[in-house]
């Protein structure tokens, strides 16, 4: 599987990282699972709707923050990406805390991929 990550999703992990010191090690987590099973699995994972693209746009609602202790999956941690399956390939959207925004941009992702 091949990932990649947009530039405003480097700067949302560049954010984030400087209150989830372990986020970085959390995403090769979510790699390894992603490179095995890189579909939507609800409840984790589900395809956004209504976008009218081609590919499946998916949003992780459970990852695993071990800044976040006690929490597990729960974390609130939000991850959004695009899922090439032709081409193995994955694509990192956005990357966002639950009580920082609500939903995803779906602006970014239309820009993005349209």
């Amino acid at each position: 599987m091949i990932f990649e990550e947009l530039t405003e999703f480097d700067k949302d992990l560049k954010n984030l990282l400087k209150k989830y010191r372990t986020l970085n090690d959390d995403l090769d987590i979510v790699k390894q699972v992603l490179t095995i099973v890189p579909e939507a699995r609800p409840p984790f994972s589900f395809c956004i709707d209504n976008l009218g693209l081609e590919t499946c746009v998916i949003k992780v609602k459970k990852i695993a923050c071990k800044a976040l202790k006690g929490r597990g999956v729960n974390s609130g941690l939000r991850l959004i990406y695009a899922y090439f399956e032709k081409e193995e390939k994955i694509i990192f959207v956005e990357l966002y805390h639950k009580n920082d925004k609500e939903n995803e941009d779906k602006q970014r992702i239309l820009n993005n991929f349209k």
